[in-house]
């Protein structure tokens, strides 16, 4: 196993993609640490500039215009395997990729971005490479983009995914039910009140995370603190604004009868979902993977047409989150579970139901199986 060598794409459009890839990477270097592990970015080995363009368009887009990101998001689910369309997207970059597989002679291929799947999937098909490739899905529902004739292996979150899978015509001997993988640092039980102590924090109840996203694509979040802050409740409220710099800057000088503690981007997520009993947030695959994790109650609040809908139907249905659509569903929920902890508590529950736990170490095991 200290020969293994390893190959990861992952892109950048959504931070999720890259958090699976390195929960994954982190899992392999646990599991074999002698292992070669190359990690690429899709969009970026293609061209760095149209990357560039992509990403920042996907943002824009998802901010501004979520609903027109919600008709592209659809319209290309209903692309056949076999079509014309199809078929241009499985040949992107295809030169460059079987160039560079053929140089770095992987083991296996792990990919967390489902276009570049398919174009490997189709040269293992074809028989031009020979390294077995495996497909992450990292979410909750299965875009038309993952059903691809050649992946060896499909990770999948959970059973929906596995009959959406089927459904699409992936032989079943094909999908692994693992969860999404998520760094193993949230599998930890963490003790809160050495975290609230280290972060110098309150150690009182309710606790409530605000997580904006990456790139600061939760809306209205602003008035969302505003609202808190100033909660009859007694409560604490923590805000995580990753790299939206203006948004922190904003809510630096907002002030109401509770506290309320920002982060711009952070790499210990993990410790402020230890000390709080609950989450407002978009649903990206990761974000709510990781609560899940942490058995964090959630209150998905606008979530963006497409695969993050697809997400919150499904944290809906299985009692771990509460969806709010507008500023009056929110506030309406949030007063709600502040005046039922009862209710908070079976959210709870049922986060700690939802998945199978330690997903990236499962995952890896059925990858190195596949390999052996």
């Amino acid at each position: 196993m200290g020969e293994l060598r390893v190959l990861v794409f992952s892109a950048t459009f959504g931070a999720g993609h890259l958090r699976a890839a390195e929960a994954l990477i982190e899992a392999v270097r646990k599991k074999s640490p002698e292992a070669e592990i190359t990690h690429l970015d899709f969009g970026a080995f293609i061209s760095k500039t149209l990357n560039t363009i992509v990403k920042n368009t996907y943002i824009e887009l998802i901010k501004h215009t979520p609903r027109l990101y919600g008709m592209f998001y659809y319209r290309t689910s209903k692309i056949r395997p076999q079509s014309l369309i199809q078929r241009f997207i499985n040949i992107l970059g295809r030169k460059e990729f079987l160039d560079y597989i053929k140089g770095l002679n992987p083991d296996v291929i792990i990919c967390t971005y489902p276009v570049i799947a398919g174009v490997l999937g189709e040269l293992r098909f074809k028989g031009v490479i020979h390294a077995p490739v495996v497909s992450v899905v990292t979410d909750y529902g299965v875009h038309s983009q993952y059903i691809q004739r050649g992946v060896d292996l499909y990770i999948a979150g959970c059973q929906d995914v596995y009959k959406d899978l089927i459904a699409g015509g992936i032989a079943p001997e094909r999908i692994r039910i693992t969860g999404i993988p998520v760094d193993p640092k949230f599998e930890e039980e963490l003790d809160r009140s050495e975290i609230a102590e280290k972060l110098n924090l309150k150690l009182m109840s309710p606790t409530i995370l605000v997580m904006v996203g990456a790139y600061g694509v939760l809306g209205g979040s602003k008035h969302i603190c505003k609202f808190l802050l100033d909660s009859s409740s007694p409560l604490q409220v923590l805000v995580v604004c990753g790299r939206d710099e203006k948004l922190y800057r904003s809510l630096e000088g907002l002030e109401g009868r509770n506290s309320m503690v920002c982060y711009g981007y952070i790499n210990n997520v993990e410790e402020l979902m230890s000390v709080s009993d609950l989450v407002i947030t978009k649903a990206g695959g990761l974000t709510v993977s990781e609560s899940l994790t942490k058995k964090l109650p959630m209150i998905i609040y606008k979530p963006i047409p497409g695969q993050e809908e697809e997400n919150a139907c499904f944290l809906e249905r299985i009692g771990a989150a509460k969806l709010a659509k507008t500023e009056e569903e929110l506030e309406e929920t949030i007063q709600y579970l502040l005046s039922h902890p009862e209710e908070i508590e079976s959210m709870r529950r049922a986060a700690a139901k939802a998945l199978p736990g330690h997903a990236a170490e499962r995952a890896v095991e059925e990858i190195l199986a596949l390999v052996q």
